[in-house]
């Protein structure tokens, strides 16, 4: 399973127990306040090992783009017929700045990069 979806099932977890708890706090059903209670702690901190893991696997990524010898801005051509950029230039990485990775890496533009100038 990777990261989002296992942050989606966690979420979907916490939402479910708050309805949960909501009801138990409705009747002040006092156990099951507390069984809920434990429960949203346990999957908010599992939840938060999975946002750093995944922030972890974005910054590992942005560091191994960056290391390529060389990068520049995409002009809209080259962005409109990206299948024939990619077949040009071996090892082509294209960035866009929406993407996690290229929020991680402060984009502001799509970049590419690549081992050899192009």
């Amino acid at each position: 399973m990777n990261l989002n979806q296992e942050l989606q099932n966690l979420n979907n977890r916490m939402d479910k127990c708050q309805r949960k708890l909501a009801a138990a706090i409705q009747r002040d059903d006092k156990v099951i306040i507390k069984q809920f209670k434990d429960e949203l702690t346990k999957l908010n901190k599992k939840a938060q090992n999975v946002k750093h893991r995944k922030s972890s696997e974005v910054s590992s990524k942005g560091k191994d783009v960056k290391s390529l010898a060389f990068n520049r801005v995409l002009t809209k051509a080259e962005q409109a017929d990206m299948g024939k950029l990619k077949k040009t230039v071996k090892g082509l990485v294209v960035v866009h700045p929406m993407t996690a990775l290229g929020r991680s890496m402060g984009l502001k533009e799509v970049t590419g990069y690549a081992p050899k100038a192009f």
